[in-house]
């Protein structure tokens, strides 16, 4: 019998007080219960404020109020006096006639140097501070070998003179060990705080942050706060059909008009994996053994034929599209879409939605189960999109049409919905190594944050 366990969610709690939030302030950025909102509002009362409910914020720029006219918003910035300024302080005010530009600009700018920054470190920086440590960790393995072979020898020649120089030689081995402690002291030090700073530099990129894209040319990296860490440009106008990240951190996308797999490198795409003649590309799938899973579509008369195709570098590994007696493992339909998951026991997870179905295989390519959401007692018909699994081995994936996540265990039993965070036309799914959820909404565009599993 399938068990249905739930987990607590945090609680977002007002910026101004301790009590839970139910507006948020677009303008402002700021979390606010309902008693607060009033306070807010005379706080600062020339400026206008956009107050909406939690799950309806936007995560924006907030533009600051100028300091020369009250209830203005500076959303320009003065290249000629480095600040902020409002519309007014260009007409009429003490910075007419300056060059300006647009605080978003000035933004994105910093962003940009941000990254530059970013990548001399890594390139340049910590290659030389990894230099010096391997240089310094030679250079101790070579003083403890000679610290070895000098007291080897001292034995060697105690043994051959008389005993009344034993005590010189006594006096020579207790030089050489006091020296050699504290040269290694010294330099043991020094290794690790190398060790440390290259620990320091390495985490500048956090778990918390996701690979996004839509319905242009480019993809873009942002934290768990909204903020834009970087933006790639692809090859094709109209945006990608999907992106996955490699093993090594590498973005990888389908591009849209599904001629090739690309990966990015330094800023710059390179063609990764080109399809079979006939076949177009669609969606991707990283693994953990470093294989990519590609779903591919054709035309087959007015419908479309899907099929996955496992690949080893450049190389087709494996082909998923019939199961043993020759049938078509997945339904050719108006669609092509197959979004997939491999699960850490080598299961890979289908969403089949021209089927209205999830698909599982074993890493032979045999078909285990099929869920259509029956168990789930949905009021609508079950209607599978973005599919990822967890370090439980766990399956979660989209119901597009009930709003909701459905997780089930990796035989296919269902376990619970989640359908109590506002979600919206889920479509897009990923899950992080702590625990959470990012769901992408295809109609608002907006992505949600689920904390739905607890570290120990």
């Amino acid at each position: 019998m399938a068990s249905s366990t739930s987990w607590a969610q945090d609680v977002i709690t007002c910026d101004l007080c301790d009590k839970p939030t139910q507006q948020f302030c677009n303008s402002c950025q700021v979390n606010l219960c309902e008693t607060c909102v009033k306070k807010h509002r005379d706080e600062f009362k020339s400026l206008m404020h956009e107050i909406v409910p939690l799950l309806e914020r936007k995560i924006q720029l907030v533009f600051p109020e100028c300091r020369e006219h009250s209830g203005q918003r500076c959303e320009v910035n003065c290249k000629k006096c480095y600040e902020p300024v409002c519309v007014k302080c260009i007409g009429l005010g003490p910075h007419k006639g300056h060059d300006v530009e647009e605080l978003t600009e000035t933004y994105e700018k910093k962003i940009r140097k941000i990254k530059s920054d970013t990548e001399e470190i890594n390139a340049k920086i910590i290659p030389k501070y990894q230099k010096e440590d391997d240089k310094i960790g030679n250079t101790i393995s070579e003083n403890i070998s000679k610290i070895d072979d000098l007291g080897k020898e001292s034995k060697k020649l105690r043994q051959l003179w008389h005993q009344e120089v034993d005590n010189v030689f006594d006096k020579i081995d207790s030089l050489g060990q006091s020296l050699g402690e504290e040269n290694l002291n010294a330099l043991q030090g020094y290794h690790n705080k190398i060790r440390k700073l290259i620990s320091e530099m390495n985490e500048t990129v956090k778990e918390a942050e996701a690979w996004i894209y839509g319905e242009n040319e480019t993809i873009t990296r942002i934290d768990i706060q909204g903020t834009v860490r970087e933006i790639v440009t692809t090859t094709f106008h109209y945006g990608p059909n999907d992106i996955s990240v490699t093993r090594e951190r590498e973005l990888i996308y389908s591009d849209g008009n599904g001629r090739s797999v690309n990966i990015v490198r330094d800023g710059k795409s390179g063609i990764r994996i080109t399809p079979p003649r006939g076949w177009g590309l669609g969606k991707l799938c990283c693994t953990r053994s470093g294989n990519i899973l590609v779903h591919m579509c054709t035309r087959n008369g007015p419908l479309t034929k899907n099929k996955i195709i496992r690949y080893q570098e450049k190389n087709i590994k494996q082909e998923i599209s019939n199961d043993g007696q020759g049938n078509p493992i997945f339904k050719d339909g108006i669609y092509c879409s197959l979004l997939m998951s491999e699960n850490n026991n080598g299961d890979v997870c289908v969403s089949d939605a021209n089927a209205n179905t999830v698909v599982v295989v074993d890493k032979t390519g045999r078909v285990r189960f099929r869920y259509d959401g029956t168990p789930a007692r949905r009021e609508k018909s079950f209607n599978p999109r973005g599919i990822v699994t967890d370090a439980l081995n766990q399956i979660i994936v989209a119901d597009y049409n009930n709003n909701c996540l459905h997780i089930l265990d990796q035989n296919g039993q269902f376990l619970r919905c989640v359908d109590d965070c506002g979600l919206g036309s889920p479509h897009g799914l990923s899950a992080d190594s702590e625990g959470r959820l990012w769901v992408g909404s295809l109609n608002s565009g907006e992505i949600k944050v689920i904390q739905y599993l607890r570290n120990k």
